[in-house]
């Protein structure tokens, strides 16, 4: 360990003595490390961001059940002229055979074209079919949802959003929509609610979906979303989702995709793996012109203490002596290039992370992970040893005798 103390401090000794030639050389190391951490960083961001949009639109507890309307033929995709789907009836038997705690809904959604009672004016509407309970998403602001009878008995009842209850009311308070009525194809809907959702840019109705004939459910077939009380317990739910749909349903799985958001969040990180691979692997040409410089350093100072090295070992200092001497010089160089490069990196993202907010107006931030920095630390130690080899090894071999007879 004493060796090795000394050699740092010899290497750092040498360094001083030539500090501004060393800075210059390693200018290749400094920039090539700053772009790799600013780019590290700003991936890592981009990862966190995407992973808290994921959590925020979806649960990653969340199960879902969707249709695979389409199969392949000879590469193409076709839509199926006969599928399995998930009517009422079989997603009650469904919900009734899952053994861990879960909440599950039944959603079935299309554009339709509506009428009013009075007047008979058409009015476009986004139509959802739900089974109950209703979807967290989905809350009432006036009157009530129908109740567990009027969906078994499949009542013509409904409830819209705030968007269709201006449009049946004009410019009326919107809970004076309660009590109106709106033709749904052969069906005339009594409202019972409005829902607070004031953001939605177009009419919702939602009815029972009960109410949907099978001939409309198998054209467009609905999606079912089971949410478990544990996110530990998806795994499980999942094979039993995917277990019953073998069993219970003509095709089996083959006309269902079962899917949890933790698969979305697993591709997300795949993808920003292959980029965080390839923008390392184009930085990487930097470091390696880094280390390039670094390996030229030293061969100047070997060149110049051609002496020093034969007076050292006419003293009795062996090869490897010589050869961690240069080594640890090396990896001094690197080191320094390396926290010279991580210094600039950072400063740097802190500059354009607020520029690339102002363009896209994105709460992103850049992410500073251990991952980050112990690459940062592997890429210094590589440098080092690789690129420091060679002059080593060029050192050590220098015969004393040659060496003192050049004074």
């Amino acid at each position: 360990m004493k060796k090795i103390l000394v050699s740092f401090a010899t290497a750092l000794q040498n360094i001083r003595g030539r500090f501004f030639h060393t800075v210059l050389s390693i200018l290749g190391i400094v920039i090539g490390v700053a772009a790799l951490v600013a780019i590290l960083s700003l991936i890592d961001g981009m990862e966190q961001y995407a992973r808290e949009q994921i959590t925020k639109t979806t649960s990653i507890k969340a199960i879902g059940v969707n249709p695979r309307l389409f199969k392949q033929v000879n590469g193409v995709e076709v839509r199926k002229t006969a599928l399995a789907y998930l009517r009422p009836s079989r997603f009650d038997s469904l919900r009734a055979s899952l053994t861990k705690p879960a909440t599950a809904y039944l959603i079935w959604r299309q554009s339709q074209e509506l009428r009013t009672s009075v007047g008979n004016r058409a009015i476009g509407a986004v139509v959802m079919g739900t089974s109950l309970p209703l979807h967290p998403n989905v809350s009432l602001q006036y009157g009530r949802a129908f109740t567990p009878t009027e969906l078994n008995a499949a009542q013509p009842v409904a409830f819209v959003n705030p968007h269709l209850a201006r449009q049946l009311v004009g410019k009326q308070p919107e809970q004076s929509a309660i009590g109106k009525q709106l033709v749904y194809g052969d069906k005339v809907l009594t409202v019972l609610g409005v829902t607070a959702d004031k953001e939605a840019k177009a009419g919702q109705l939602i009815i029972p979906i009960t109410l949907l004939s099978d001939s409309i459910l198998k054209s467009s077939p609905p999606m079912c979303v089971i949410e478990a009380d544990r996110v530990e317990d998806v795994p499980a739910l999942k094979t039993e989702v995917e277990t019953w749909l073998k069993t219970k349903v003509p095709n089996g799985i083959e006309d269902f995709s079962v899917a949890t958001n933790e698969q979305r969040v697993e591709q997300a990180a795949r993808g920003f793996l292959l980029f965080r691979l390839v923008m390392g692997l184009i930085v990487g040409i930097s470091v390696l012109v880094g280390g390039i410089g670094v390996m030229n350093v030293l061969l100047i100072s070997v060149t110049e203490r051609t002496v020093e090295i034969g007076v050292r070992k006419a003293l009795g200092a062996k090869k490897r002596d010589i050869l961690w001497q240069f080594l640890s010089e090396s990896i001094t160089i690197s080191t320094l290039g390396s926290l010279l490069g991580l210094l600039l990196g950072v400063g740097a993202t802190l500059v354009f992370v607020p520029v690339i907010k102002a363009f896209t107006e994105v709460p992103f931030q850049a992410a500073y992970t251990p991952t980050t920095f112990l690459v940062i630390l592997v890429v210094a130690m590589v440098i080092g040893i690789v690129f420091g080899t060679y002059p080593a090894m060029r050192a050590a071999r220098l015969d004393p005798v040659e060496a003192i007879r050049r004074e």
